[in-house]
């Protein structure tokens, strides 16, 4: 992750309005900035799998990118 994607996910999940709260007492944003970073990084993974995908076709690429997205509901 690049220090711009970093500071845009930052904002977009408003972590910036607890910027000045300790980090022992910022668990709840910490993990959510983490988990929001996993997504993303999942979703990206996701979608090179899906540029393999072949239409019409009984494709693993397809099944690689629906086990890569269930990751996320486990």
């Amino acid at each position: 992750m690049t220090r711009d994607e970093y500071n845009l996910m930052f904002h977009r999940h408003q972590l910036n309005l607890v910027a000045f709260k300790q980090l022992m007492y910022c668990d709840e944003e910490v993990l959510k900035l983490v988990n929001a970073a996993i997504a993303e990084e999942r979703e990206a993974c996701a979608k090179i799998a899906d540029r393999f995908s072949i239409p019409m076709c009984d494709s693993s690429a397809d099944d690689i990118a629906l086990l890569i997205r269930a990751r996320g509901n486990t």
